[in-house]
């Protein structure tokens, strides 16, 4: 198996195939590495070297107590990122991993990033606050805090099958599959760093990170994501990067590059490749 050992003794999985320009991939809370399938071997047989982990706490990483917060995640991705010697690298996030891109980028990634993208990202930051007043209120996450202590398992079964990926709306063509995927990759992560991290995607600004991006940048959000709201992201976003490309998805769920690859593929190869 695949592994580094960070400085302060954590087990990092990580997934590392193929040659060429290489690609990372950040996932997303509570899931793991395993995410990205139909990205990587899409990327992997054009010819570029996907890579992807699972952040500390979550799928085949060390089931951490402490470091379950963003600057920590962006400190693992650089020993990685160290570890194997990346240059020129596409890092490229959803959700919680986006903010994990934007901080790795901001704070890491000079002379070793290429490009960045974000879907469905967290960014700027998604709590209601004085300087934020269109974010989601601070009950909302108390909610899910709430709902993962008291049972977890439950919890990871009504995400998926709900809003994450647009299943309850109207019409939507419901994947079994996709919703036990989600909830065999949640399971498999630690509750503690699983709670921890709902303070870590929800609360932490990366107002800062963005304005501090040089690279290319090019953010993705479907425009009927329930998870985290088009108008207080990806919008707010968009003006805050240097050099950045927005691109909305009509009616795409929060879940977008697992629903729908075939619309976002291609998208990513044309960004890199551009």
């Amino acid at each position: 198996m695949n592994s580094i050992t960070t400085k302060d003794g954590v087990q990092i999985y990580y997934k590392d195939w193929g040659s060429g320009q290489p690609i990372v991939f950040h996932h997303g809370w509570p899931l793991s590495s395993d995410d990205w399938d139909a990205q990587m071997m899409y990327f992997l047989s054009r010819g570029f070297r996907v890579i992807a982990h699972d952040r500390r706490g979550h799928g085949r990483s060390s089931q951490t107590a402490t470091g379950n917060e963003m600057d920590t995640y962006a400190a693992d991705v650089a020993q990685l990122a160290s570890h194997l010697d990346l240059r020129d690298a596409v890092h490229i996030g959803h959700s919680t991993g986006g903010g994990e891109v934007a901080r790795y980028v901001a704070k890491h990634g000079k002379g070793r990033v290429a490009k960045a993208v974000l879907v469905g990202a967290v960014p700027p930051i998604m709590v209601k606050t004085d300087k934020n007043p269109g974010g989601l209120p601070i009950e909302v996450f108390d909610g899910f805090r709430a709902a993962l202590a008291a049972n977890r398992s439950q919890f990871f079964r009504d995400v998926p099958a709900g809003p994450f990926y647009g299943f309850n709306r109207p019409g939507a063509k419901v994947s079994e599959g996709v919703i036990d995927n989600w909830w065999r990759q949640g399971m498999m992560g630690g509750a503690k760093a699983h709670y921890d991290c709902i303070k870590a995607f929800s609360e932490t600004d990366f107002t800062e990170d963005l304005k501090a991006i040089s690279v290319p940048v090019l953010i993705m959000h479907g425009d009927d994501d329930q998870i985290v709201p088009i108008a207080d992201s990806a919008l707010l976003s968009a003006k805050l990067v240097k050099n950045g490309t927005l691109k909305v998805y009509r009616g795409l769920p929060h879940g977008m590059c697992t629903t729908h690859p075939e619309i976002i593929n291609p998208d990513l190869l044309a960004f890199i490749k551009a």
